[in-house]
């Protein structure tokens, strides 16, 4: 899936679409899931639209290191000290569902593995 496509996540970062913004730059956004999965999931997502992380390019190297970095700095904002788990779901049998690349923020309890 190369193709970009509209997604609930470019009209969020339009601001078309409310959500509880933590954390907002040039590169990135993150907000808090409006279905949490534990007591703190936050999603962090890019401004440029990728569909999957399958379909990152080498160009896009600094902007996914970006996104970790941002996924740190939102979890400490966060107080998840206790530890936290990134996740970033790719395609159908991946579990996503928005065809726009994003990182889970899981924290704020024990997180079991395997996760499913």
């Amino acid at each position: 899936m190369s193709e970009t496509t509209e997604t609930i996540f470019s009209k969020i970062i339009r601001r078309e679409i409310p959500v509880d913004i933590v954390y907002e730059d040039d590169l990135a956004l993150a907000f808090k899931d409006i279905h949490p999965q534990a007591p703190v999931h936050i999603l962090v997502i890019p401004k440029k639209p990728i569909p999957t992380l399958a379909d990152a390019e080498s160009q896009d190297h600094a902007l996914l290191g970006h996104l970790l970095l941002t996924a740190k700095r939102v979890a400490k904002e966060a107080g998840l000290e206790n530890g936290y788990r990134v996740v970033i779901n790719t395609g159908d049998d991946g579990g996503q569902t928005v065809y726009h690349l994003h990182l889970h923020i899981l924290g704020g309890r024990q997180l079991s593995w395997p996760p499913g």
